[in-house]
């Protein structure tokens, strides 16, 4: 008895989670077209990233992706080509792990590319353990966030002259669970791959901030973004296969799909209504307010010097 009630109760948290989950879920309701516009996204071979190349796609635009794996990336194409009909769809390796990689692909860009109307800074991972990447920097940190830093403030340029573009940042709820340390940017002091998700996702929040400021009358505009939770291959760990199926499907039941999840980074780069918006961070396709950490701006603004340092980023004369 004791047992079917306990089921019972879990039932229906399940269910009303998934109720809440489906009310509160943001969707774009833009048709804006993208023709004549290009879009860059990172991590747009799969899930969250993939979706958004998907539906920019289908609007007419040329979408490009990056991505560490050329196998992924062709067949990533080959998926957008057929979903959408738009045969201009292309990609770049690139490999966030590197800054090296990084710099190259940034000058493929710059020399390929006529124009660069939107930048969609997908790409992230979790799990990535604890070690130094060949630029000294903690692999976690670096492929989460110092890495598109670097990689967005050398497209500036080529962004300033397709004004008006949009850069948007995929942040994270979990940016609230971070730590501000700036003696333990890079996790010398003490790590952990949940620290360095949320600290790397506060870290988006910050630099959006402060590069919003500091494009002021530039034409380009930046934001960040909460993308939600969506269903994954989590839980592909747990031994027992009918344990991992019971959690699996539960999982896969309460969260949002990928293509929810994708809604609000389309939402950034297509809806009229948010083309002057700029510093600000979104969820379920509205303004939401990050947590009060992320809201600080001389904390925004030293991150930022500090970052150009620890990426040897140097602001080229004008």
């Amino acid at each position: 008895m004791v047992l079917w009630t306990i089921l019972g109760v879990i039932v229906i948290i399940v269910l009303c989670v998934k109720v809440y989950q489906k009310l509160t879920c943001g969707i774009c309701k833009s048709s804006a077209h993208m023709v004549g516009k290009v879009v860059l996204i990172t991590g747009g071979n799969s899930g969250i990233g993939l979706e958004t190349a998907k539906d920019l796609a289908s609007r007419g635009a040329r979408v490009l992706i990056a991505c560490r794996s050329v196998k992924r990336a062709e067949e990533a194409k080959e998926e957008i080509v057929k979903f959408s009909g738009n045969a201009d769809v292309d990609f770049y390796q690139l490999d966030l792990s590197s800054l090296r990689s990084v710099r190259e692909f940034c000058q493929q860009i710059i020399k390929n590319e006529k124009r660069l109307d939107v930048l969609i800074n997908n790409a992230g991972a979790g799990g990535l353990g604890n070690y130094k990447t060949e630029d000294g920097l903690q692999v976690g940190m670096q492929v989460n966030y110092f890495a598109p830093f670097l990689l967005t403030c050398l497209l500036l340029p080529l962004m300033k002259t397709s004004a008006p573009s949009r850069i948007i940042n995929v942040s994270s709820l979990m940016h609230k669970y971070a730590e501000m340390d700036f003696e333990n940017l890079n996790m010398e002091k003490y790590w952990s791959d949940y620290l360095v998700y949320a600290n790397s996702k506060l870290f988006l929040i910050l630099m959006t901030e402060e590069l919003s400021k500091r494009l002021e009358g530039s034409g380009v505009t930046v934001n960040c973004l909460h993308p939600g939770v969506a269903s994954t291959n989590i839980f592909q760990n747990i031994p027992s296969a009918i344990v991992r199926a019971i959690v699996g499907g539960i999982v896969g039941f309460m969260f949002q799909t990928v293509w929810e999840a994708s809604q609000t980074s389309i939402f950034l780069s297509v809806a009229p209504e948010v083309a002057t918006v700029s510093g600000k961070y979104f969820s379920d396709c509205r303004e939401a307010k990050p947590s009060k950490l992320a809201q600080d701006p001389e904390l925004a603004k030293k991150l930022f010097v500090e970052s150009e340092r620890l990426v040897k980023y140097t602001v080229p004369a004008q």
